[in-house]
């Protein structure tokens, strides 16, 4: 890690670490989730018979959207976090870029799922006729392809900006 100190006395724990600290907490505590949600959580659903079930489209859609709109604060914090960061070095680093670009695509991908992934999942799976039996209709796998591709690029750009904060790399205070 980094202890240098800038032209304007800040050294490792200016508001500029702080931020950083934020970010990391932020990636870390969303990461955990997201493996929580997709490793524990939807298998066992899976695993007891749920998704046979008429109302698991509807039970799923709020669970995806509640979880979505808090992956939508997240982003919001990791972006703003990263630009202020960056607001606070007086001299800006190619660094900054990669970062930059990491914090907005982990922004979109939830947006992705907000408006357009979750809507759609949870209108192909509702279920408008009480006597037929559940069944996954035929979209859904693509929309499941979609969704799990979408999980594996939010789940590398976080990991990635996380580890570049733990490193120290992007956000340092430079000379």
């Amino acid at each position: 890690m980094n202890t240098q100190v800038s032209s304007t006395g800040e050294g490792r724990f200016g508001p500029s670490s702080v931020w950083s600290l934020v970010v990391m907490v932020t990636l870390a505590a969303w990461i955990g989730a997201s493996f929580l949600l997709d490793l524990v959580i939807m298998p066992a659903l899976y695993a007891t018979g749920m998704m046979n079930q008429p109302g698991f489209a509807m039970a799923g859609g709020f669970i995806f959207s509640t979880f979505n709109h808090v992956e939508l604060l997240a982003g919001a914090l990791v972006l703003s976090g990263c630009l202020i960061a960056q607001a606070l070095i007086p001299t800006p680093h190619w660094g900054f870029k990669v970062s930059l670009l990491l914090a907005i695509m982990l922004m979109v991908i939830p947006m992705i799922y907000t408006y357009d992934l979750t809507p759609q999942m949870s209108g192909l799976g509702m279920q408008l006729d009480l006597f037929e039996t559940a069944e996954v209709p035929e979209g859904m796998n693509q929309l499941h392809v979609a969704y799990w591709g979408l999980e594996l690029l939010k789940l590398t750009f976080g990991s990635l900006l996380l580890w570049r904060l733990w490193r120290n790399e992007p956000l340092q205070i430079a000379n």
